[in-house]
Order: structure tokens, then sequence, then C-alpha cells
């Protein structure tokens, strides 16, 4: 018999006491659970909840952005991104596989549909450790609803796709740094959100962003839905839909003229807008350089809206509202007269000046004056309405402080006014800077009969959810700079710089419409030395203010285009008649506002006088509004430039070579174009140094000269001719152009 030893009893004995123990334990704990419902200091049937009740998001749809006629601009929209799944555990049947089975049939198929070749496509089907599942980067995102049915027809297994929302611009460069884009960013625990970062996406996101809601249901521990289980919905609040005044067909129009004229003179910077003066709708915005807002393409090289965040002297478009203010003060007699040319301003060494180089056109009218864009008339001007009384009126049109559009980052301008000259140059549009939304605003005065319209681009905003309309612009004044009467003048006077045979405005004349405006030559600020910058005849911002039709104006059209790239027999206003006239022409037919078939650009044909007295032909050709210049002494027309037949603008030059002794004719502050016409018909070897106006010749004026000798024409712009004339007076005073 065998005893059992005394040690294994002990063992045995701490053995059930240690377990007795964990058991007496395990008993507590289950009925102090059991009494608190917590365990470590969390509710049991919080914790159970969280594991069996799956949460899922019910994504907001951002709002949409609407054009003034409900077509989108900006809106969400259903987007795929491909999906390979390479584990063969998804697949439970051979015969129906869920995974890709044949890596190269795969990549031949797909590669006929995203923009992969086949080898970079196989290559991410067969990585070395199998993954499981792989994307395809770039080429397998934003994949259309189009792509991915073809993509299922090819019935290829395991590409699938996840479906999620996208942001799209369907008319693509469409008043892109207005609009501006979204973009999807990815968020610490693995959800998305699209945020706006620049334009009416980011000022108004969270407007547009709306609210996510939420699925609950029950589970089993796989993840599925329990039978009758209940299922808990937060429905999701859509982002708030924004409706724009922008007009879809102006705007088109706008940005087909600016491509044009970006592609054709290579401009720093072009910006244009169209308005609706009654209103002070903006139905068009526009900028070069832009982006396109789906592929960011462009972005680079600028982020700012120019039309609302940029200042900028203004030039000669300025005197619009200078003119105005003269006529409202009952100062402004288009028949008085002035001496043009210089305009002496007291304890300043150097005189104002009139554009062409302080030459001026002797004593004109008023109104000739304003045609010419003479700065010495609005110098004269000032005198008459008083300083601090033109100061009221720069306030009264509201320049120096913002339109309050609701766009962010608004500038102001500034009104430079602290000194006698600051106050002169500041009439006719040198020094104090503005805004384009300042001289759209500032404009609708003069379109609109006296009353100063505040500009808006934003017609409403709609809450979808309730199909309710949260936020609704009226039409707002926002003051009476001038009287009904005063506006009536303005617009006759600026439409005669359109028709004048002296008028700057010529090529912004539009065939069956009166327009009415004032063209702009400003100086740019040189943002290294300080003073301006000195580039020869290109080195200036461009403009135009004009409105049409001019008796009763339905549009706005502001377009000002920096430095563009000249051809020596082109002005600054071409590349921005280009813009201005298709864009407003365009429109005004767009409205149904009917062309006046009596009204024309005032084009002649230009007669065959060759053979004829010089009497006579110097009489035929007055009597159709054109300019007789004579070469020589005899008496009848041997050959004459333009040639016969030709269709040229009333007020241009006819130049006549005669039967006698050939001469040439003073030329100076002739255009190159002009000159070439002289060369031509004298048969003469032209030789132009420089560019701009003419400053000299090497034949004196009427005196012989012999076919084929050669002609030396010296050419400056303005500002080089004034920036000579200071050095050799030791001043530094800087004016601006026409």
């Amino acid at each position: 018999m065998n005893r059992k030893r005394p040690g294994m009893n002990i063992g045995a004995a701490i053995l059930f006491g240690i377990f007795g123990l964990l058991f007496f334990v395990l008993i507590v704990r289950i009925i102090t659970i059991q009494v608190t419902g917590e365990a470590e200091g969390r509710a049991v049937a919080a914790q159970a909840a969280k594991k069996y009740i799956k949460t899922g998001v019910l994504e907001a749809k951002r709002g949409t952005i609407f054009d003034s006629s409900g077509d989108p601009i900006a809106e969400d929209t259903a987007s795929f991104s491909l999906v390979a799944i390479l584990s063969p555990t998804v697949t439970g049947d051979p015969d129906e596989p869920k995974h890709v089975v044949d890596p190269k049939k795969t990549a031949k198929k797909l590669s006929k549909h995203i923009d992969m070749s086949e080898s970079e496509i196989y290559e991410q089907l067969t990585p070395e450790k199998e993954p499981f599942q792989v994307e395809f980067g770039n080429a397998g995102r934003d994949i259309s609803q189009q792509v991915k049915k073809a993509i299922e027809k090819e019935n290829l297994p395991g590409i699938t796709f996840i479906q999620e929302s996208k942001r799209f611009y369907p008319n693509g460069v469409f008043s892109s740094h207005l609009i501006g884009f979204a973009q999807k960013k990815m968020l610490e625990n693995g959800d998305s959100v699209t945020n706006g970062m620049m334009g009416i996406e980011k000022s108004f996101n969270d407007i547009l962003q709306g609210e996510d809601g939420k699925l609950q249901y029950k589970s089993d521990v796989w993840g599925y839905l329990l039978p009758d289980a209940e299922e808990h919905v937060t429905p999701p609040k859509d982002g708030h839909n924004i409706h724009l005044t922008i007009d879809k067909k102006i705007q088109t129009f706008l940005e087909d003229a600016l491509s044009s004229v970006e592609k054709q003179y290579n401009p720093k910077k072009m910006i244009a807008v169209v308005a609706d003066p009654k209103t002070g709708e903006i139905l068009a915005m526009g900028q070069r350089p832009t982006f396109h807002p789906d592929s960011r393409e462009g972005l680079d090289q600028n982020w700012h809206n120019e039309i609302v965040e940029t200042t900028f002297e203004p030039g000669s478009t300025f005197k619009t509202f200078s003119l105005a203010a003269a006529v409202e003060e009952g100062v402004f007699n288009p028949n008085a007269s002035f001496e043009s040319g210089t305009y002496k301003v007291d304890k300043v060494p150097h005189p104002i000046r009139d554009w062409n180089n302080g030459n001026g056109w002797g004593t004109i009218s008023y109104i000739e004056g304003v045609q010419r864009s003479s700065n010495v008339l609005f110098a004269n001007l000032l005198e008459k309405i008083g300083q601090e009384r033109f100061k009221d009126y720069l306030d009264a049109f509201h320049f120096g402080k913002p339109t309050n559009v609701g766009l962010p980052n608004e500038a102001s301008g500034k009104i430079l006014y602290n000194y006698p000259v600051e106050r002169i140059t500041t009439i006719f549009g040198q020094g104090t800077t503005v805004s384009a939304l300042q001289m759209i605003q500032a404009e609708t005065a003069i379109a609109n009969d006296g009353k100063m319209m505040k500009p808006y681009v934003i017609s409403k905003i709609v809450d979808p959810n309730k199909d309710k309309i949260v936020k609704q612009t009226k039409p707002e004044v926002v003051g009476n700079p001038i009287s009904k009467e005063t506006a009536k003048k303005v617009r006759k006077y600026l439409a005669s710089t359109v028709t004048s045979e002296h008028g700057t405005g010529q090529p912004f004349a539009i065939d069956g419409y009166d327009v009415a405006g004032k063209s702009g030559t400003a100086q740019i600020p040189d943002p290294d030395g300080g003073g301006y910058l000195n580039s020869g005849k290109e080195g200036y911002l461009f403009s135009f203010l004009g409105m049409a039709p001019a008796d009763d104006p339905q549009l706005i059209v502001y377009v000002a285009i920096e430095q563009p790239e000249l051809k020596p027999t082109e002005i600054g206003s071409d590349p921005v008649s280009k813009v201005f006239n298709p864009v407003m022409q365009n429109s005004l037919k767009y409205l149904n506002i009917k062309p006046d078939e009596k009204i024309g650009l005032k084009k002649v044909k230009v007669p065959d006088v060759t053979g004829e007295s010089i009497q006579n032909a110097k009489a035929k050709l007055k009597e159709l509004g054109l300019k007789t210049i004579v070469l020589g002494n005899g008496t009848k027309v041997e050959k004459q430039s333009p040639l016969t037949e030709e269709i040229v603008l009333a007020g241009e030059r006819i130049i006549l070579k005669t039967d006698g002794d050939l001469t040439i004719p003073d030329m100076k502050g002739w255009s190159v174009r002009d000159v070439l016409k002289v060369s031509n018909v004298a048969e003469l070897k032209l030789n132009m140094v420089g560019s701009g106006y003419v400053v000299s010749q090497n034949v004196k004026p009427d005196s012989p000269i012999q076919k084929g000798e050669p002609l030396v024409v010296n050419f400056q712009t303005p500002k080089e001719q004034l920036n000579k004339e200071e050095v050799e007076e030791g001043g530094d005073e800087e004016q601006p152009l026409n």
C-alpha cells in the first residue's frame, strides 16, 4: 500500500486555495458589474453598444453655385476611384472569382480606359508582397460615369470602384478668380472634408459646406445588420446654394475676348468687368493670367482677384468723373476756349503738360480738350471748381473706400490730395489709386442719371433643405453725386470722344450703337526703385471705361491691359478695343438691344482723286471728313495714300503727292502709321528711330527732297520726352498720358 507524501497534500491545498480565491474575486467582480453597470469606470452597456451598434456617415452635398440663369458654375458630382482586389480570400466560389485572377489580361483591358500603359498596370497588379487591394494613383481617380461603365463591360474579376463626390466646374475657365475652387482634405480620423480654397468657394465656405448626417444600426460581430433591427437615421443638411449675377453668355463673350487678346499681345495683366448700370449687378468679371478650377493649371501665376483686391492709377479714364464735377458745378462750357500745352503751378518748377510733349493744340474749345484728353484743360477746370470742392466730389463718388461688394480682401484705394500738384494730377488720374469696382460703381452714376448703384455679385442664397431663400440682394442706391441733367450732358460729351475727329476714343466706336466713354494711358509705379516704370511705349496701363447706348446705357464695360506687346504701328487702345468692342456689341445684341442702323463707325471709302486738281481733291476729301496732307508744290494729284477704295475712319490723314517738286510736311507729333504713308507715297528710304510719336526729322518741313533719298524720323514716347526734359532741367516730376 502506497502512502501519499505530505508535500503533495500541501501543494494540492495551496492550489485549491488559489483557485478558490480567484473564483471568489470573479464572483465579486460579476456581482459588482451587475450592481453598478460599470467596468473599469466605463458603462458596460455603452461598450456593448459601441461594439454592436455601427455608425455610417451620410455625406452632405456641398451647395451649388449658379449663374443668373440657374445653370451650375460649381457643383458636386459623382466620381469614382478604380480599385483592384488582389487577395483570394474574398473569393468563395472559384467559378465566380472576386479577385484579379489574370493580371496580364486585366492590364491589357484597363490600359484602353485609363491613362496608364499596360506594363505599368501589370506592375501594379503583381507586387512582391500581395496586399488586399491596390489603387492606380491619379490615373485611377476622378473616373467619370461613362468610363466606369466601359470598364464594367470588360467583366474583369476583382476590378471595382469606390464612389465619392467631387467638386466640378462645368464651364472650365469662367471667372475663375471670382468663383475660386474647393478641394478635399483628409482628416486624422480617415474622413474627408471639402473646403473652399479661394474666391466665393472660400469666403462662403461655411454656408456651402452643409452638415453630414448619420446612419446607426445594430449588427452582429461581423458587422452585418441584425434581423428586425431598427435603423436610426439623422439626415444630412445639404449646403446652401448661391445664385450669382454673372450671366453665362456675357461671361463667355468676355473670356473669349480676353483669351484672344492674351494670345495676340501677351500682356502682363488684364482685367475686365461688365455691369448693369441700372441695378449694379456684375454680369461678367475676368482677368488674365487665370486658371482652370478643376486642374488648377495656371493658378501659380496669380492667386489674387485683381478686380477686387488690387488698386492702380487709373489715368485719363478718371477724367470722366472730373468732367462730371465740372458740369455739375456749372463751370464747363463746351464752347469756351483755353490755351492748351502747359499749365503753370505756383511754386512748382515744372508745368503740367499735355500728353503730346506739352505742345498742345493751340487755343481750343473745352469740348475739344475733352476729346483730345487734355491734362491742361482739367487743370484749368480744377481751378474753377475749387480744390476743396473737387475733394467733395471724390468723396461723393466713393473713391478711397471699398464698395462692400461682399467679397474678401476688397481694396480701398487712396486719394492722393495733400499738396497742390497732387490735387491737380488727381483730377486727370495720376497719383490717386482706385479699384476696378470703384470705377464701375462711380460710372453707374453717369449711366444711371445720377443714381450711383452699389455693385454686387450675389443675387440670392437658397436653403435647398427647405427650398427657402435665406438671403436676397436688391439693387441699392449708395449716392447721388450728380444730377440727372449733368449725367445726360456728360454722356453726350463722352460720346463725342468716340465720334469726333480729334477723339482719343475713336477705336471704341461700334457699328449700330453710340458708345460714351473715356480712354486712358496710365503710368505704372516702379515697385523697386520708386517713380514710374520706363519701358518704352508698352510700359503703361491702357484702359477704356465706356457705356452704351449713350442716350440710355444698358451696359458698362471696363477694360484695363498692362504692358501689352505692341507692333510698331499699334497703339495701346488697339488691344483694349479688341476686348471692349466685341464684348459690348455681342452683349447688347444678346440682350435684344437692337442696333440703330443710322449709327455707324463713320467709315469712309477713300475715293480716287489721282489726276484731279489739288483744290478739287481737297474739297472732295474734306466733305468726307478726311484730312488732306499735300506733298509738293504741283497743281495735280499724282499719287495718294491710302489707296483707292480702302476703308478708313473719318478724320484720318490722306497723303496726296503732287506733280511738282516733292516736299515733306512737318510731321512732329505724328504716329508711325502716318509717317509710313508719307514714305510710301514719296518713295523715300525711311529710317525710323525709337517708338511713339515723331519728335524730329532730318528733312526740314516744306524743303525739296528727291525720290529715293533717306528720310530719318526720330520717335519718342511721351514719357521718354518728359524724362529727357526733366534731366535737362534737373527735375523729376511725372505726369500721366492721355
